[in-house]
């Protein structure tokens, strides 16, 4: 089936969606209010089923591919919920100490998504762990319906010390070089920026599409930012004005990109969402990034 596209749809409708994954509005809200969309034929069920993520389009990299290794890992957590699981990639055949890079989730767990995005930095020669924020109430479940619902059993401060402890732990590999990054996507956007402003060894930071800190809290930021937005995702770009300012006042190294005409989770390519121009553009910058700041 071809790949739908944020243009196939209204933009209201995608606004909508967009409510309902961040839990403005619940699902029974977002069907009762699709229903004014549902012309032509098009049912409301059809709707919902095309907007869902499909995660047989997240495969870039594959799972067994033999460029890289992948393991799950446990890293204890005492100041957050005492442990946390994570899928760690590596690459298969290297004899010196790599850069490493977290890679952050969605408010829905670690799904297939964040877990590909893990395994294309493991083929760029790095080293990458994406931690599951969902572990202590058992993990991502397997869609993300479920999963959002399970993030908001967990309490955010101690889901943050779990991505802290997670950091600590890459850093610390024998096979790291010492220097890493976070990469995050929307809530993991969000979570890149807050680690920028805890971690003051953290050697890059690059959030999608992420909320952003005080004006207090980005004073405290040491590392280099790399931050893509939005043009369409007003929730979310609005707020990079001030951050700017703030930014700017402190010193802060920065490079932002706001991406005209496409949406919140444009670089997630199992939703219509995707724009597959401004994600490639979008992840070449962040590859040239990481290599600028932690080589």
């Amino acid at each position: 089936m071809e790949r739908k596209r944020a243009t196939d749809f209204p933009q209201d409708l995608l606004n909508l969606f967009d409510r309902y994954v961040h839990g403005e509005i619940s699902r029974r809200q977002f069907l009762d209010s699709a229903a004014k969309f549902a012309v032509g034929g098009l049912t409301v069920a059809a709707i919902w089923e095309s907007l869902r993520p499909d995660y047989a389009l997240a495969a870039q990299v594959a799972d067994d591919d033999n460029r890289i290794q992948v393991e799950d890992v446990m890293v204890s957590s005492p100041q957050g919920n005492g442990s946390i699981r994570g899928y760690y990639v590596r690459p298969a055949d290297t004899r010196e100490k790599l850069p490493g890079v977290l890679v952050i989730h969605e408010n829905r767990g670690l799904n297939p998504y964040i877990k590909d995005v893990a395994r294309r930095l493991g083929v760029r020669n790095f080293l990458a762990l994406a931690p599951d924020g969902l572990t202590s109430v058992g993990g991502y479940p397997g869609s993300d319906e479920k999963g959002v619902e399970l993030f908001r059993k967990v309490d955010e401060n101690n889901m943050f010390e779990d991505f802290v402890a997670s950091a600590g732990w890459l850093k610390s590999r024998p096979e790291c070089s010492g220097k890493i990054a976070v990469v995050g996507f929307c809530f993991g956007g969000t979570m890149a920026n807050k680690l920028a402003v805890q971690l003051p060894d953290l050697a890059a930071a690059i959030p999608f599409y992420g909320r952003q800190p005080s004006a207090s809290d980005a004073a405290k930021i040491r590392a280099p930012l790399l931050l893509h937005y939005a043009s369409l995702d007003s929730r979310i770009t609005d707020g990079w004005p001030a951050y700017e300012e703030a930014l700017r006042a402190n010193h802060v190294r920065y490079t932002a990109y706001i991406y005209q005409g496409v949406n919140h989770g444009f670089h997630n390519d199992t939703t219509p969402r995707y724009d597959d121009s401004a994600a490639k553009l979008a992840w070449q910058r962040t590859l040239d990034f990481l290599n600028q700041n932690l080589r």
